[in-house]
This record gives structure tokens, C-alpha cells and sequence, in this order.
């Protein structure tokens, strides 16, 4: 128990002492609790000496008024402590993973972690929250009310103490199988949730292509399988739990009634008096009660401990270092962009083998290449989305792991293929670009991207709503919109990844006049397959199995005759870039 109560002030943090607070009331209820015992007793004690008189009558009974009310006082004093501190801590907690998953690399939202923050942040913060933090003050109440007991028979008879004491020893060697049990089925319980948690988000986002191919059946039945997982391994786990609490009840039976025969055995050999038996009568059957409330209670208690040490595992992923005090200069003769033997892998497998290149201020590099050949973990490396294994990345000559992130992101305007819109406001899925802007830059950034005439036909205009993600508009008209976002931004370096692979012919038109826009004075790297977008860039890469193969201008790696050309070969044919190219 010490090590639990340990655990939860150290996850309370400074909040810690409003948890002590409510013990001490706890402590306090206790002695109130059980003090009529006590006024009985010797209320029971005088009438049979017949010293019992009407004053002394009004004055205990005032005594057991007085403690109810002092109880119930502390009660609430406590609950209001315990209940309201673990609000103010969660709400804390949840404000720190927000600052910490911001800090971690992209590569762990990538590895099938998502279900696992979906449920440390909907099922273990929540049941902490509801559950958890509500009960500490009445497990405290009833470990200090079952003390105090035992500390009655005590002083009643030493042998009395002794015996209750071996039965509560008897109930933590079962309590203790218990515990282990509780853990084994609290991490089943919570692995299922995980997965559970990650089968309905893959459902729910591949829903379209889920119906496309008439698979509803089949990955309704993997959900299906899912629900009926979750359901099992919770009957699963209060079956085990009743059974557990089975032998303790029934060991608390027997242990009152060997207390009591032993009271009767120390009464005929005159160890203790009548009024010995008699007194402890009052509460001999209710000996154990505590300790029965508490084991109620307790598969909560190995619960709380499995979501405080899922939370504390969440926070301890490593973050990357953000501890730079280096600025990117003003002005200087250095490479806007520079790789230097650059490699860098996902795990154990390296993806990328010594890149190494330079860009000068506002001009415009391509990336191009086979799917899988490195081209965007190139891009994401330069805004530092995953930490290098080897080598360096500078920008205007300062290496991007000792420039603060912050003002590395802000140097770095990033468009992506799969766009993301926020349920809010266009104007606000804007603004998000710089926040400070008026909302004159605002607009004139949406004209510059091309989408204020279709945003001024919206019923509601900038300050219409969008769905998640972006799921009331069309592909180009958020793309758009994310485009605008960037021009609002104003950032030197601008990184473009396939900006224009999923648009249709219209729309292309019009983010290209929107990316013309955006990349105006920047320094622009591209990566893409149309010959448009990359014909006129003035460096072009082309990456192959996480090598530099080729590059060159357009016309220079044309005349080459190597991979770029079998690439610009195929693309007139209208076939695609396959890896069979590259070799």
C-alpha cells in the first residue's frame, strides 16, 4: 500500500498535498466512526454498575451527535480534496501530453501508436479522473478504521489482538494472489481496449475503401471480433475478482467468530470480564468490515496503478532534443539548404545512405524517384520530423539540431499531399499560419492561393465550418486552403510533396497559380513526378534506394540518357515510375 500511495503523490506532482489533506480528514473520520463504539461502551458499562444517570445520558449522546457530524464534515472535506484534485490533475496531465506529443519524432506516430494515446487519453486519464482519484480518501478511512479496531482488542486482551492479527495476515497472503491476478487481467483488459481502440479508427478511416470492394462482412466481422474480445475479457476479469473476494468474505466470517469464541474462552478462564465480552459485541461482527470495503475497492486500487504507469510510459518516450541556442543568420554566404552524409533509417532498417547536397538561397530543387526511395523522409529529415543517424542537416550553415524547433518550424512552410483541415473556421484553418495576422492578410492570402472565389460562395464565407479534416470540401479546395495557410505564414523555405498528385486538371491549374504565389523569393524543394512541376527546377535529385542516383538539370540529366530519362520516357508513354527504372 506505502509504495502505491507513493506512486499516486508523485504522479499528483504539486497537487500532492491536497491528497495528504484529505488523509489527515480521513484520519479524523475514522475516529469518528468507530468513537460510538467506544461512548456505548461505557454508556453500556455505567447501567450495569447502575452509575447511569439522565445528564450522563444527554452528554454521550451529544458525544455520538458531535461525531457524526464532525464525521460527516470530514467526509465531505475529503471527498471535495481528493475528487477535485484529481480533476486539476488529469487537466494538468492532459495539457503535458498535448506539450509532449508535439515534441515527439513523426516516426512514433507512425509505428501503431495511435490506439495507444487514444487509450491512455479516453480510458486511462478518464477512468483516474471518475474513479480512481475518488476512492483514495475512503481507502485510507478504511486501513485507519480496521487499525484502530485492532488496537481496541488490544487493549482489551493482548490475545485478541494477536488473533485478529493472524487473520489479517491469513487475508494478505490471499489479497496478495489477488493483486498479481488483478494485474495480469488490468494489462489483458487494457490491451484489448488498445486494440479495440485501433480496430474502430481503422474502420471508421477506411470506410471507403472498405465499401468499395464489398468488404463490409468481413472487416465488420474483424470489428465484430473485436467488441466480443472486449466484452470477454471484461466478464473475464470480475469473474476472477468475485472468486478472489469469495475466500476473503469468507475468511472474514470465520475470523470474527474465532474472535469471538476465543473472547469466550478468555471469559471462562477469567482472563477478561463480562463487560469485556459484552463491549466487544458491539462491533465484533463488524471487525472486518473495513478490510472487506477496502478489498471492494482494491482491483480499483491495481487498476489506478496500470493507468498511472501507462500514462508515465506515454510521457517518458524519448523526445527529440530541443535544446539549441543557435539562430539561423539573417543573410551570409552559406547554403540556404546543405546535406551532409546524411544517413538515417526507421528502426534497425536504414532507408537513407549518405545524402549529401547543397541549395543556395531562393532557388528550386526537385526530389524525384521510385515510391519508396527516399524522397519525402529526405524532405521531413530537413524539418526535422525524425532525429539523423549520421551526418548533418544546416541551414544557412548552422546544423538544424542546435536551432530551437520552434524557430526551425517557423523558418519552414510545408504542403503535403494528404492535407489536414481542422473542424473550424476556414478563416481560422487559415489564421493558423500566423495567428497574429489581421484578417486583411488573411484574405489577401486566400487570394494568392486562388480560393477566395470559392470561399466568398460558401453560405457563411471565411467563417464557414469544416469538417474533420476537411471532409466538406473538395481535394483541391483544400489544398488550397493549406496553400494559403503556408503564403500567410511567409516562411524562407518552402517544401512541397506531391502537391498536385490527386488533383484534377482544373484544380491543378489553379494550385499551381497558388504555388507560383507561395514559392515567389523562397527557397523551394519539390518533390513530384509531373514534368511541369519539375522541368524547371534548378537542381533535381534523383533519389533511388536511398542514394543520390542522379542529378542535374532537366536538360543535363536528359542528356545523360540514365534513370531520369527512362523516367521522363515513361511519363510521355503514360506509364509510371516503377523501381525497374532505377536499375
Amino acid at each position: 500500500m506505502i509504495p502505491f500511495i507513493k506512486k499516486v503523490l508523485a504522479f499528483c506532482g504539486k497537487y500532492a498535498g491536497r491528497i495528504r489533506a484529505a488523509f489527515l480528514f480521513s484520519f479524523i473520520k475514522s475516529v469518528c466512526f468507530n468513537a460510538p463504539i467506544v461512548i456505548a461502551y461505557f454508556m453500556l458499562d455505567s447501567y450495569l454498575k447502575q452509575t447511569l444517570t439522565a445528564d450522563t445520558c444527554l452528554i454521550l449522546a451529544g458525544a455520538v451527535a458531535g461525531c457524526l457530524i464532525l464525521e460527516i464534515v470530514c467526509t465531505h472535506i475529503a471527498n471535495v480534496l481528493q475528487a477535485g484534485t484529481g480533476y486539476l490533475v488529469l487537466a494538468d496531465k492532459r495539457l503535458e501530453l498535448g506539450k509532449h506529443l508535439r515534441r515527439l519524432p513523426m516516426g512514433y506516430f507512425t509505428e501503431g501508436n495511435i490506439g495507444r494515446i487514444s487509450s491512455v487519453l479516453a480510458t486511462d486519464m478518464v477512468f483516474l479522473e471518475e474513479n480512481g482519484m475518488t476512492v483514495l480518501a475512503d481507502i485510507m478511512s478504511y486501513l485507519f478504521s480496521e487499525v484502530i479496531m485492532v488496537i481496541m482488542l488490544f487493549v482489551m486482551n493482548v490475545w485478541l489482538g494477536v488473533a485478529a492479527v493472524v487473520f489479517i495476515a491469513a487475508a494478505q497472503i490471499i489479497k496478495k494472489l489477488m493483486k498479481k491476478s488483478t494485474i495480469e487481467d488490468s494489462v489483458i483488459q487494457r490491451k484489448q481496449s488498445e486494440n479495440l481502440t485501433n480496430s474502430v479508427l481503422a474502420f471508421a478511416e477506411g470506410i471507403g475503401t472498405i465499401k468499395s470492394y464489398n468488404l463490409l462482412g468481413e472487416k465488420s466481422k474483424e470489428l465484430t471480433d473485436n467488441f466480443d474480445r472486449s466484452c470477454k475479457t471484461s466478464i473475464d476479469f470480475e469473474m476472477h475478482q468475485s472468486s478472489w473476494n469469495y475466500w476473503l468474505h469468507s475468511l472474514y466470517g470465520v475470523a470474527s467468530g474465532i474472535v469471538l469464541l476465543t473472547a469466550l474462552w478468555l471469559h471462562s478462564t477469567g482472563a477478561i470480564d463480562t463487560m469485556f465480552v459484552a463491549g466487544l459485541m458491539l462491533f465484533v461482527f463488524g471487525l472486518f468490515q473495513p478490510l472487506k470495503s477496502y478489498n471492494g475497492d482494491a482491483p480499483r486500487l491495481t487498476i489506478m496503478t496500470s493507468c498511472i504507469d501507462r500514462i508515465n510510459e506515454l510521457l517518458d518516450e524519448k523526445e527529440l532534443p530541443d535544446n539549441g541556442t543557435s539562430h539561423i543568420p539573417e543573410s551570409g554566404t552559406a547554403p540556404e539548404i546543405e546535406f551532409r552524409g546524411v544517413s538515417f533509417g526507421y528502426g534497425e532498417k536504414e532507408v537513407l545512405h549518405d545524402i549529401s547536397f547543397a541549395e543556395p538561397r531562393n532557388a528550386m530543387y526537385a526530389l524525384v524517384g521510385p515510391s519508396g526511395g527516399g524522397k519525402s523522409t529526405t524532405a521531413n529529415l530537413l524539418a526535422r520530423f525524425w532525429e539523423v543517424n549520421n551526418g548533418q542537416i544546416l541551414v544557412r550553415g548552422t546544423d538544424i539540431r542546435e536551432i530551437p524547433l520552434g524557430e526551425l518550424m517557423n523558418n519552414i512552410s510545408m504542403v503535403f499531399q494528404e492535407v489536414y483541415l481542422f473542424k473550424d473556421t476556414i478563416y481560422n484553418n487559415i489564421a493558423m499560419g500566423r495567428p497574429d495576422a489581421t484578417k486583411e492578410e488573411v484574405v489577401e492570402a486566400a487570394k494568392k492561393a486562388r480560393c477566395y472565389e470559392f470561399i466568398s460562395g460558401l453560405p457563411d464565407g471565411f467563417e464557414t465550418m469544416v469538417g474533420e479534416g476537411g471532409a466538406d470540401l473538395s481535394g483541391g479546395e483544400r489544398q488550397r486552403i493549406s496553400i494559403a495557410r503556408c503564403i500567410l505564414k511567409d516562411a524562407p523555405i518552402v517544401i512541397l510533396d506531391e502537391a498536385t498528385a490527386n488533383v484534377d486538371a482544373d484544380n491543378e491549374s489553379y494550385i499551381q497559380g497558388a504555388i507560383s504565389e507561395l514559392c515567389r523569393g523562397k527557397t523551394l524543394l519539390v518533390i513530384a513526378h509531373r514534368l511541369n512541376t519539375i522541368a524547371g527546377a534548378d537542381r533535381i535529385f534523383v533519389i533511388s534506394d536511398g542514394r543520390i542516383a542522379e542529378q542535374g538539370t532537366h536538360s543535363e540529366l536528359l542528356a545523360n540518357g540514365g534513370i531520369y530519362t527512362r523516367f521522363i520516357s515513361a511519363r510521355s508513354s503514360g506509364t509510371g515510375w516503377n523501381r525497374r527504372m532505377s536499375v
